[in-house]
């Protein structure tokens, strides 16, 4: 099934917003990785960089990330 414009739009966004918030806070994936397990959701550092270059997560997925690196609050 091909993708609109607007999806991929939307998931490049999506991609961005996360790996900025990353940068900002000093989180590599293998921090990421580790904050995820703590929280009962295991995740490797290799299949989360590719999930997040892919950028077609889930919402639930983008909202345990931010909790996991401590961001309460985005600007878009």
């Amino acid at each position: 099934m091909p993708k609109d414009v607007s999806a991929v739009s939307y998931e490049d966004k999506a991609k961005n917003i996360l790996k900025a918030e990353l940068k900002r806070r000093g989180v590599t994936y293998r921090d990421l990785a580790a904050r995820l397990t703590d929280m009962g959701a295991p995740d490797n550092e290799r299949n989360l960089a590719n999930k997040i270059s892919r950028g077609s997560f889930t919402a639930a997925f983008f909202m345990m990330c931010m909790d996991a690196i401590g961001a309460e609050s985005l600007a878009l």
